[in-house]
């Protein structure tokens, strides 16, 4: 606490040295029309010495610069319009107002084209790709246009860029589907994007604020064509095939200046999870894809989803953005697993379980934006969200556990359970500056609501081989009620050191309330009732989790140099109080010291590094917390922890970008890591040689299990990434080659046992995508991995397993609108439990023919899975065990799909062929870096 009382010393006293600076702002806006243009690089480069100030306009098109007065020359650079140039005396603060830049007009005859189209460059933390660069099917969508892009890579259905995964998607600078990264690449076609941007965007909080909080998002903001910013467009397909197979989906946009719709409607049974103006006919040529952001498609899945997405600007001062989604979907799952244990003895304790489940869920999703610039030194920005949704679910299952001697116990039971949740969120944020450059003050208030109503059925029959009882039936009903109220407000004052500093304070305070109740019933042949409470089973109890930070910060900004760090003082207390089946109450206090740090530093126009290191607390959950046992699985128990602390985490993230404009050559080389200090880990009591009588009277029978969530130090997840691409001449492609090393550290317990479990993982791929003309496009890659599983407490358990993912993705226009379009997924393991090791050709086809003058439209003859050796096959690491789980999966049907696709444009911008010659750095553009003219 000393150390701290003397940096706020420091800060206070460095408060009273303002900077004498003045500030230049302004907006870069289309000539013709006057909309804003997001994203546009400004330079400022000053005259006496040639300092050069480089920076970029925000989502609505604004700039502004904090130096000393004097003369400057005013550089400002977009995609397909002409660069503006002008002289500014400045010996004042300066507003410019709107700047217009004009459209770089250009006529397809006339066009003179010199040397290659440049892929991209680098503009200080952003990293900018021309998409005319990388040529694709002329139905392709956006994802399927980034995917090209050097850095930017998809695995299990994340999108990656430069190894992080992307969290959100702009469009010209403006949310699109709120964060639904898969929803706005996919509603996109790739023939109206003129570039893409690649950055670390920072919170929302951070902006208004001004003090970077370390919470950036990897973000890919999408920058349209002029020409395709007036009209509509989209694509609606409906096919029918064998076995019932069908689908119809549509995605239609609207986009009329600022105004921008788009929606979407998807109805199949072919396991499609939402539909892409980039879909294949048929649908079953990506119908296995998995939904942005990770997550799985196993087992056999029927949707119905609409959504909605609006964004527009109300005036001059207000910015709106908003969606809405609607998603019924069923899901029916075969699923087999094995789970081989890791114990304090040897005793080849190995569990299995056979799973039929029907799963039925709803959901209303509803997000809104409101960005609202009071002022000029005024603004206040609103996020409220709903979700509610409804889910039913039957499942039967089959499981049983065996060690050498032979089976210890077998378990057959049936759940139904019904659930109904609700949940709102909404975040006020409000910034002031005081019109002193770089002083300003904001607040923000965040709140959340949820409730959770839930019944199950469980009806099993267990039977113990060795033990004190021999079978048990159950037949139970369980009634669970929750609700969650929590609420966070912050204030933070930033203040300008010299010239080039700039200091914050900062406080924070929140709550988190949750009420818990649930109520485990025995079934009364008495009564024929559900009447006959189960204290082991049950469970009330209120949580409170408290938290008050004070904090101050320093950031530093100077040419190729940019330095942050913050420090805060974090007081936590958690009170848990339990009402049934016994009173208890259990308080906490946490004190602790939270520092963050960021560095970032350009070495030149091409490469740049940057470090960044955070820390912070995460309060157990209400599941983690409630005592009542789950039962739903008798022979895996779980129960809550009341005692439960909370987590303390450290995060590290760092890259070096390297960008060659010259060569097209682009290199990346990251390293992420944390490290949790009271890692919420699991404990595990299981009956190995004599059956368990726990605490509260509960038997555990022989290979009978109960979990528990506790607190464990030593958890540790780091991982490396290195990315090169580079144009392929003589194959008209683009080569990547990646490679990455990673390694978990996890610690549990089994029976009251340290085992650390270490999973190193080392992988590599190649790919090659093709740059040789719209009517042949390809995408060839290849990833392997081979990892090593080593246990601390038995040796024996360790393995090793190694896989292997190629994929050929194919599409050719040949003849009178003849298309043929493949795709190839090779999958190879090597190393996984007898029976696991699927090894498998997917292999998907088909035949289409476009239709009408305009070729807008498009029949479609398509197989799925044409070998008919589709499979799914998962392995999962824990600090207990190994498992290994296999699931079902979509397989071979025909379908006859037609297409149509919707285009229709109002700018007056030029065609298509103007977005070759105008990027900037191309021999046409207007590339930054030229001598001031007039």
């Amino acid at each position: 606490m000393r150390r701290l009382f003397i940096l706020f010393q420091l800060l206070a006293l460095g408060f009273s040295a303002f900077a004498q600076n003045i500030s230049i702002t302004g907006k870069a806006v289309d000539a013709a029309d006057q909309t804003a243009l997001p994203g546009a690089t400004v330079a400022l480069i000053r005259m006496l010495d040639s300092t050069q100030t480089v920076t970029q306009t925000s989502a609505t098109g604004e700039f502004k610069f904090s130096v000393p007065p004097g003369n400057y020359y005013l550089r400002i650079s977009f995609v397909s319009y002409r660069t503006l140039q002008k002289t500014i005396p400045a010996m004042e603060s300066l507003n410019l107002g709107n700047l217009g830049l004009e459209v770089e007009a250009q006529v397809l005859q006339t066009v003179t084209v010199v040397g290659k189209i440049p892929p991209g460059e680098m503009k200080g933390d952003t990293t900018l790709y021309n998409a005319a660069a990388f040529k694709t099917a002329p139905d392709a969508s956006a994802e399927d246009l980034v995917q090209k892009m050097p850095g930017i890579t998809m695995a299990n259905g994340t999108l990656q860029a430069q190894g992080e995964d992307v969290k959100q998607v702009l469009v010209d600078g403006k949310r699109f589907f709120s964060d639904d990264p898969s929803a706005a690449l996919r509603s996109l076609p790739a023939d109206v994007i003129a570039s893409i941007e690649i950055f670390d965007k920072k919170s929302d909080q951070a902006e208004f604020s001004g003090v970077d909080d370390g919470n950036a998002a990897k973000t890919i903001n999408i920058v349209t064509k002029p020409d395709k910013r007036n009209g509509y467009f989209g694509k609606a397909s409906a096919g029918y095939g064998t076995d019932n197979k069908y689908m119809v989906g549509v995605a239609v946009n609207s986009f009329d200046g600022d105004q921008r719709l788009t929606l979407t409607g998807l109805t199949n049974n072919i396991n499609m999870l939402d539909f892409s103006v980039g879909e294949t006919p048929g649908g079953g040529m990506r119908g296995r894809r998995p939904p942005m952001g990770g997550g799985t498609t196993s087992g056999l899945i029927s949707t119905n989803t609409l959504g909605l997405n609006y964004s527009d600007m109300w005036g001059q001062k207000v910015e709106v953005s908003g969606n809405y989604k609607f998603t019924n979907r069923g899901i029916t799952n075969n699923q087999f697993r094995i789970q081989n244990y890791t114990l304090p003895s040897d005793s080849n304790q190995v569990y299995t379980e056979s799973r039929l489940s029907s799963t039925t869920n709803t959901d209303h999703q509803l997000n809104f934006r409101l960005n609202y610039k009071l002022n000029e030194n005024n603004r206040l920005l609103i996020t409220p969200s709903l979700s509610v949704k409804e889910s039913t679910a039957d499942n039967a299952v089959s499981s049983a556990t065996s060690n050498a001697n032979g089976p210890l116990n077998q378990s057959d039971n049936t759940t139904a359970s019904e659930s109904q949740s609700l949940t709102f969120n909404n975040n006020i944020l409000y910034s002031h500056n005081f019109g002193r450059t770089k002083r300003s003050l904001s607040a923000s208030l965040n709140t959340s609501y949820t409730t959770v109503d839930a019944e199950n059925l469980l009806q099993a029959n267990t039977v113990y081989y060795r033990g004190t009882a021999t079978s048990l039936d159950q037949n139970l009903f369980t009634n669970q009620d929750r609700t969650g109220f929590s609420w966070t407000g912050d204030l933070t004052y930033n203040e300008p050191i010299g010239t080039y500093g700039q200091g914050q304070l900062m406080y924070t305070v929140g709550n988190q309330f949750n009420d818990a109740d649930q109520r485990s019933y025995d079934f009364d042949e008495a009564t024929g009732t559900y009447s006959q409470l189960e204290p082991n089973l049950s469970n009330t109890f209120q949580s409170t989790y408290l938290t008050q930070r004070f904090g101050t910060g320093y950031q530093f900004n100077k040419d190729a140099l940019r330095v942050r760090f913050n420090v805060r003082y974090q007081l936590a207390t958690l009170d848990n109080d339990q009402v049934y089946p016994y009173e208890n109450t259990y308080t906490r206090r946490f004190d602790n010291i939270l520092p963050s740090a960021e560095m970032n530093y350009k070495f030149s126009a091409t490469q740049n590094l940057n470090f960044n290191y955070t820390t912070r607390t995460t309060a157990p959950s209400v599941d983690q917390l409630s005592e009542a046992i789950d039962n739903s699985n008798p022979l895996l128990l779980y129960q809550g922890n009341f005692a439960l602390q909370q987590s303390y985490q450290h995060n590290i993230r760092s890259g070096f970008r390297y960008f060659s404009p010259e060569t097209n050559r682009v290199f990346f080389v990251g390293l992420f890591g944390s490290v949790t200090q009271d890692y919420i880990g699991n404990s595990i009591t299981r009956a190995t040689t004599e059956p368990i009588t726990l605490a509260n009277g509960l038997v555990l029978e022989k290979g009978q299990q109960l979990i528990t969530p506790v607190n464990l130090d030593g958890f540790v997840n780091a991982r490396t990434f290195f990315h090169f691409g580079q144009p392929v001449d003589f194959l008209s492609s683009n080569f990547g080659l990646n490679g990455s090393v990673g390694y978990t550290r996890t610690p549990g317990l089994t029976n009251q046992v340290l085992n650390v479990a270490s999973a190193t993982n080392v992988g590599g791929g190649l790919s090659l995508s093709s740059n040789i003309s719209e009517k042949i496009d390809f995408n060839i890659s290849t990833n392997s991995s081979y990892n090593f599983v080593q246990n601390s407490l038995q040796g024996q358990s360790n393995s090793n397993y190694f896989t292997q993912s190629t994929n050929l993705k194919y599409n050719w226009i040949f003849g009178p609108g003849l298309v043929y379009r493949t795709e190839l997924h090779h999958q190879y393991n090597a190393g996984l439990s007898e029976g696991y090791n699927a090894n498998y050709l997917l292999w998907n086809m088909s035949i289409s023919k476009k239709l009408f003058p305009n070729q807008q439209g498009e029949i479609s003859l398509s197989v799925n899975d044409l070998l008919n050796q589709n499979v799914s096959v998962q392995r999962n690491i824990t600090a207990q065990y190994v498992e290994d789980v296999q699931s079902s999966v979509l397989q071979r049907f025909f379908m006859l799909t037609f297409t149509y696709n919707l285009r229709n444009f109002s700018g007056s911008a030029p065609a298509e062929p103007s977005r070759d010659h105008n990027f900037p750095g191309s021999p046409r553009g207007g590339a930054p870096g030229g001598p001031p003219q007039g």
